[in-house]
């Protein structure tokens, strides 16, 4: 496959039509389709169904460009590490975040760092910490800050300064929300909205303890506290979050008893050869921790 060949497949994909997709490429349509069934044949399966006003994906084509957009995303990001060279400090830098409050703390180091050093650019990819690590072993990212518990084995890290507390997410009208503290008891047999991580879910169930089998889950939910907020507010469940500023009127929360402390580190991978612009901001998440 060559890479050409990827960025009109993703195109086409994109547009969901040849005509406005060779017209973005600068090609004739012609020459687009027959890239497009050479690419077919080469792999030996059907990427698109074709209409008569529009190309869809078949599943298989849906898998392709997943990994074709991680092979130009990171050829991309190579070609301009490369030509960065080595004399000024500059390029990219991506790392991968939860929804966590140190956020705050990182971005006080990407701005002391990047008054040294302005031409480097950071981007910042939202995810919960699977989607964050597979990124990191493919090379698409750079670091991940990532909340506990994850697995760090195969990374070096930096410990961040603020721990995360576990909160329970309700409407102002919940019996619960008179109480200060919210215990296992307390939403044994309520329906609840809790992280689709399977270590997360790990994590609350050694917290209810006894009442484990007594646990109704409603709904699981990755990320995004405004969608987790809008769930409560709907009546589909209480939430189990981190603790965040709630700034919706109809929702409060409240700290579970015993509480449920997570810590969050900055990691990247073991053994990797970096850029100058990451190997110097590395460096300096090292001095500042």
């Amino acid at each position: 496959m060559e890479l050409r060949v990827l960025k009109y497949f993703l195109t086409v994909a994109r547009e969901e039509n040849i005509t406005k997709a060779a017209n973005l490429l600068h090609i004739t349509q012609p020459t687009l389709s027959r890239q497009l069934m050479q690419l077919e044949e080469e792999l030996g399966i059907k990427l698109f169904h074709r209409g008569r006003h529009n190309i869809l994906l078949t599943e298989e084509g849906m898998l392709l460009r997943r990994r074709a957009q991680e092979i130009v995303d990171l050829t991309e990001k190579t070609e301009k590490e490369l030509v960065h060279g080595t004399e000024t400090v500059s390029g990219e830098i991506s790392i991968g975040c939860g929804e966590t409050q140190n956020m705050k703390p990182l971005c006080e180091m990407i701005a002391a760092f990047q008054e040294k050093y302005p031409e480097v650019v950071f981007h910042i990819y939202t995810a919960i910490a699977d989607d964050v690590t597979e990124k990191l072993e493919s090379g698409i990212l750079d670091m991940g800050l990532l909340l506990e518990p994850v697995e760090i084995s195969r990374y070096y890290f930096a410990r961040m300064p603020l721990e995360e507390k576990w909160q329970a997410l309700m409407r102002n009208d919940c019996p619960l929300a008179k109480k200060d503290r919210i215990s296992p008891e307390d939403l044994a047999e309520l329906p609840l909205i809790v992280a689709k991580r399977q270590s997360v879910r790990n994590l609350l169930e050694n917290w209810f303890g006894d009442v484990a089998e007594k646990v109704r889950i409603a709904s699981t939910c990755n990320l995004s506290h405004i969608n987790q907020s809008i769930m409560v507010e709907s009546g589909i469940g209480v939430a189990l979050v981190m603790d965040f500023s709630c700034n919706n009127e109809a929702l409060c929360l409240r700290p579970l008893e015993p509480e449920i402390v997570s810590g969050c580190v900055l990691v990247w991978k073991k053994n990797q050869a970096f850029s100058l612009a990451m190997t110097k901001f590395i460096d300096y998440v090292k001095q500042v921790k």
